[in-house]
């Protein structure tokens, strides 16, 4: 069974076709990067699959269910384009970021226990910031406060993770070891699907690239065939 499947999807605003016709598949363990000059769809992608917006038409499935009637929210994992950027002064500890991955499936009155707390922990060792816990986030630096992030999309043990565009706004090291951190995650049996403009930093770790365009229409490549003159190309567009 597939983890991820798209069939003929469109998504059009009255005056324009963002998606045209656009199916693909991925199985679990997968490590995908959606890739496209600015405007060709590569946030609203994510949004369809993850069902904030809603198609024109065709059929998105995750896990073997209709994403329009997806429930198993424990099973997938979302980081959105804003996670970091919080001003210095935000009055919450790194654990406590973590923990709000818990509440999507207990409910924010729910206290956490042991178990919980030692899931937060895990999370964190796993992403290389347990020493971390008890900083304020706005205190971090851009690049450890996506690794928190990700620990927060951890928690739940999900079996795929989404990112929308995690490398923005940090510096190039950064960059470098988030896609490394992605890499072992991947290697750990999580499907990963990530928007992204860094292709050349996260082409080693990813198998699969679907390629956007200014039609509508996508292509699906394994990485090695996504080569260095598509690269040069996309770098070039996008700057």
């Amino acid at each position: 069974m597939s983890i991820l499947q798209v069939s003929e999807l469109c998504f059009k605003y009255p005056d324009k076709t963002i998606l045209e016709n656009i199916s693909f598949s991925l199985e679990k363990g997968d490590f995908l990067c959606i890739v496209g000059t600015n405007g060709t769809g590569k946030s609203t992608l994510l949004k369809l699959i993850l069902n904030i917006l809603k198609p024109t038409k065709g059929e998105i499935k995750i896990l073997g269910e209709s994403a329009s009637k997806f429930t198993s929210f424990d099973k997938i994992s979302y980081v959105s384009q804003k996670a970091t950027g919080f001003n210095a002064d935000f009055p919450a500890t790194v654990e406590e970021i973590v923990a709000l991955g818990l509440y999507s499936k207990k409910g924010f009155l729910s206290f956490p226990k042991k178990s919980d707390k030692l899931k937060i922990e895990s999370a964190l060792e796993r992403v290389g910031m347990k020493s971390y816990s008890k900083r304020l986030i706005g205190k971090l630096s851009g690049g450890q406060q996506q690794r928190v992030f990700i620990a927060k999309a951890l928690v739940n043990e999900p079996e795929i993770i989404f990112l929308d565009e995690p490398t923005v706004g940090i510096d190039v090291k950064a960059v470098d070891s988030i896609c490394c951190l992605l890499g072992e995650l991947n290697k750990s049996g999580i499907t990963i699907v990530m928007v992204t403009h860094d292709i050349s930093s996260i082409l080693y770790h990813s198998n699969k690239v679907l390629h956007l365009s200014e039609d509508g229409s996508a292509k699906i490549l394994a990485s090695e065939e996504f080569n260095s003159q598509t690269i040069f190309n996309h770098v070039h567009h996008n700057h």
